[in-house]
C-alpha cells in the first residue's frame, strides 16, 4: 500500500488551497485510483487489490479468530497494530477501546500489554 502525502502536506508543496487539494483527491477516487484511510490519508489502490471495507475494529478483533488467541493471552500492541493497518496509533488506539468497552480485550494500563477478555463470535463481529 502507497501512502498519499497528507492535505496539508500537498498545500505546503504546491502552494494551493484545501480545497483544490481535495477536489484532486476527489477525482482519484472517482477514477479508482485513491482511497481515503483512517486518519485524514489517502492511500493509491491498485487494480485488483481488494480492499478491505470493515471498520478497524472489526479487523483487529479478527485477529483473535484468526491467530487462535486464547482468554488471557497477550495481544499485540497499538504499535505493531498501526504498522500491520497502515493507520495511525490513536486510531489504533480508539479501536482498542472500541473493544476493551465492548468486553473482547482488558487493557493492563499504560505500559502493559492488553489480553484478550473474550474470543469473538462470528456474529458479534459481523
Amino acid at each position: 500500500m502507497i501512502e498519499l502525502p497528507s492535505a496539508a502536506e500537498l498545500m505546503r508543496a504546491h502552494k494551493v488551497s484545501r480545497g483544490v487539494v481535495l477536489r484532486a483527491f476527489g477525482t482519484l477516487r472517482k477514477d479508482g485510483v485513491a482511497e481515503p484511510v483512517p486518519g485524514g490519508r489517502w492511500r493509491v489502490v491498485r487494480p485488483g487489490e481488494p480492499t478491505d471495507q470493515r471498520s478497524l475494529e472489526v479487523r483487529i478483533a479478527d485477529i483473535i479468530v484468526d491467530e487462535r488467541l486464547e482468554v488471557g493471552a497477550a495481544f499485540p500492541s497499538a504499535s505493531v497494530l498501526a504498522e500491520r493497518f497502515g493507520v495511525s496509533r490513536p486510531t489504533v488506539t480508539q479501536a482498542l477501546n472500541k473493544l476493551e468497552t465492548a468486553g473482547v480485550l482488558a487493557s493492563g494500563g499504560q505500559g502493559r500489554v492488553r489480553t484478550v477478555r473474550a474470543v469473538p463470535s462470528r456474529e458479534e463481529r459481523s
